[in-house]
């Protein structure tokens, strides 16, 4: 049995290798004009910039953490691998962005430029590009864990309960990262998007990426810094610390090896799955908005159908027909994401009744248009807790799981249906990640026909590409928002689970963990949970508003001060734009982090492990559900203005488009940064709450 391991790091060669096929297929095609190479190359030194500058404030924290995870480790508080596997987690997250971002800035033109031949052609180098971040995310996930599962297994010499946890230390790395790249990326770019909308449509009355606009290199950097290297940070931690977490979850379920080993195996699978996918996506050169959708769905259904069928025979032969079960759990897990997909699709896409709401309440000004994105938000979360809910229940019995928690047995083993649903879900990550990351390319794609000023038919196929792209990333956020929380709620089991062993290893453990809702401890922590999610989310806020202020400021600045620049006569100063953008980002990202980062820890101490239990219990819950609302609200506004662009309620220029800028302009915080920082603050503190378990049973005050 042991032999199977080595399907782990078969499937993370798989992706690496067929990403750097796709990588030599989209540098063999052409950029196009020398006006176009010159706009991606404006933005690909931007997006250089800021992730070089990113990774010298991250490396400092790195730093930080490292020393104090060393010196933990030197007290017996961690196990010794820990800090080390700190730093691999983190570099695999970074590198994972890093050449995402760099393929997509460099696809951008490719893909613009492929328009003029077909629209058929723009899509498959933009969703060529997005398989690249995809295959690189899980590939650089499976790589790492499979290397630290073979040097605990057979050069320590770690036993497989020893293997498992410490392994479930290694997350946090990846989270910690994640935060940074999501909630830094998020700044940027919706800092530049509401500077260039606000001074660029609304008050100078140019269209959008227009090359006078000194924000429009900006804006596009953003969206390259913001939905592709940090999306792909969210769902890398996403999907690395479901297969931990199911691999402890295994050990506590009494599956042994078998049980440790079917995360990794069903992660190869949906390589090879999401591989097999991608080959199915076409679209026909006169293809509707409704049937470029149906090309993306034919490609991520395809994957999932194949894991779905693949899956049973692992599991058959790893489990045997007893826990057949367990196989329900993860369709449990893949039809859930199939329905968070559909639930954000039909909340924020525009042909759907919810969204064209919005536009027709736009005809009556701004404030209308607000509330009703609100609703709107807020209706959406309702639907996708149920589907989550239901998908938890779901997989707990139906991996025989049971309520009765004197049955221990029964009930972890239920808890481990959980673990498996959410790696059902991620499995096919490779091209669901794809399909979110294709949606910056195409945005930049339309923005580079735009400014290149290519014909007409051009503009029309990109904008095409893109409102597609704006389905997919809406509906790539409803995914990444439910495999969160599934991930959250397996990662809660598993620092309940090794909270009792190291109270029992340190010999205090005088009573059991008291979670029952009399518990005031537990209830403080629920409630400082809850409203820790709506202190970051309005840090982050108030982040980029400041930062929006400042780019606001520049860009009328030039307006006034350099003369031509409205006449096209004189290039705006677009690299000093970013450059403010970077820093004020940069800036402003760290209080946020750091909020994040220790709050489980001084909870601990303060109020014991019944505390920060409370704590990771009220995080999960409302931040899912903000997080719902927050990315709905914004896909609907964003997508309602564009229903009014293409002609409907008075079109361009009217009152009511006016009006559905304001509300984009509102929405796109929501979308693209504090919603999607929700995804990973509550990862991230049930990471931090894992690896500090140690320091905090060794400092509580109760």
């Amino acid at each position: 049995m042991q032999w199977l391991y080595w399907f782990a790091p078969a499937g993370a060669l798989l992706a690496l290798g067929f990403a750097v096929l796709l990588v030599i297929g989209i540098l063999r095609r052409k950029e196009g004009t020398p006006a176009m190479i010159s706009i991606a190359k404006a933005v690909r030194e931007g997006a250089t910039a800021y992730i070089r500058r990113q990774y010298s404030v991250v490396s400092v924290f790195f730093g930080i953490i490292f020393l104090v995870l060393l010196a933990l480790a030197f007290l017996n508080l961690v196990p010794l691998p820990v800090p080390f596997a700190f730093i691999t987690g983190g570099f695999f997250s970074g590198l994972s962005g890093f050449l995402g971002l760099k393929v997509a800035t460099a696809s951008s033109a490719r893909t613009a430029n492929a328009a003029r031949e077909s629209l058929n052609s723009g899509l498959r180098v933009g969703i060529s590009s997005g398989m690249v971040m995809g295959l690189v995310v899980v590939g650089l996930a499976v790589l790492d864990l499979s290397i630290w599962f073979g040097l605990l297994t057979r050069v320590f010499s770690f036993s497989l309960q020893d293997v498992t946890l410490t392994m479930v230390n290694f997350g946090m790395g990846a989270s910690f990262y994640a935060l940074f790249a999501r909630v830094g990326g998020g700044i940027f770019t919706k800092a530049a998007d509401v500077g260039a909308d606000l001074v660029g449509k609304v008050e100078a009355g140019i269209p959008e990426d227009d090359r006078r606009n000194p924000a429009t290199i900006a804006d596009n950097v953003g969206d390259n810094v913001g939905d592709v290297a940090g999306m792909g940070a969210d769902l890398y931690e996403s999907y690395y610390a479901s297969i931990i977490a199911s691999m402890a979850l295994a050990m506590s379920a009494g599956f042994g090896f078998r049980g440790v080993l079917l995360p990794l195996l069903i992660a190869s699978l949906g390589i090879a799955s999401s591989i097999i996918g991608y080959f199915v996506i076409r679209s026909k050169n006169d293809a509707s908005q409704i049937s470029l959708l149906w090309a993306i769905r034919r490609g991520t259904w395809g994957a999932a159908f194949l894991t779905a069928l693949g899956a049973f025979f692992i599991i058959w032969f790893l489990l045997g027909p007893r826990h057949i079960g367990i196989y329900f759990s993860l369709l449990t897990g893949l039809a859930a994401g199939v329905l968070l997909g559909f639930l954000t699709e039909y909340f924020t896409s525009s042909n759907y009744r919810p969204t064209r709401r919005i536009s027709e309440s736009a005809e009556t000004g701004p404030a209308t248009v607000i509330i009703e994105g609100l609703s709107v938000g807020m209706i959406s979360a309702a639907p996708s807790v149920l589907v989550v809910a239901t998908a938890v229940l779901g997989a707990f019995f139906f991996a025989g799981g049971s309520i009765d928690i004197s049955n221990s047995a029964g009930f972890n083993m239920g808890l481990y249906g959980v673990g498996i649903a959410a790696v059902g879900m991620l499995s096919t990550l490779g091209i669901t990640l794809a399909t979110d990351a294709y949606g910056p390319v195409a945005d930049n794609a339309g923005g580079n026909a735009q400014m290149a000023k290519l014909k007409p038919i051009v503009r029309r196929r990109t904008d095409a590409l893109d409102s597609l792209g704006n389905t997919t990333a809406a509906t790539g956020k409803g995914f990444a928002i439910g495999s969160a929380a599934l991930t959250a709620l397996a990662l809660l089991v598993v620092f309940k689970n090794k909270a009792e062993q190291a109270i029992i290893s340190a010999g205090k453990l005088v009573r059991e963990i008291d979670i029952s809702l009399t518990n005031p401890r537990l209830l403080i922590g629920i409630f400082l949970g809850a409203v820790l999610v709506f202190l970051i989310s309005a840090l982050i806020m108030r982040a980029i508003g400041t930062s929006a202020q400042a780019i606001v400021k520049d860009v009328r600045r030039q307006f006034k001060a350099v003369k031509g620049i409205m006449q096209g006569k004189v290039k705006p100063d677009y690299a000093g734009t970013v450059d403010l953008c970077t820093k004020s980002a940069q800036k402003q990202m760290i209080i946020p982090a750091l909020s994040a980062i220790v709050s489980p820890v001084l909870v601990g101490i303060v109020l014991g492990i019944e505390g920060v239990l409370g704590l990771l219990a009220g995080a999960i819950t409302t931040g899912f559900a903000m997080a719902i609302f927050m990315a709905n609200s914004g896909g609907a506004w964003d997508n309602a203005k564009k229903y009014i662009e293409t002609g409907n309620c008075g079109g361009i220029g009217s009152d009511a488009h006016k009006a559905g800028v304001v509300g984009d302009t509102v929405g796109d915080p929501f979308k693209d940064a504090a919603g999607p920082a929700l995804n990973i603050l509550i990862k991230l503190m049930s990471m931090v709450s894992i690896v500090f378990l140690g320091l905090v049973v060794a400092l509580k005050l109760f």
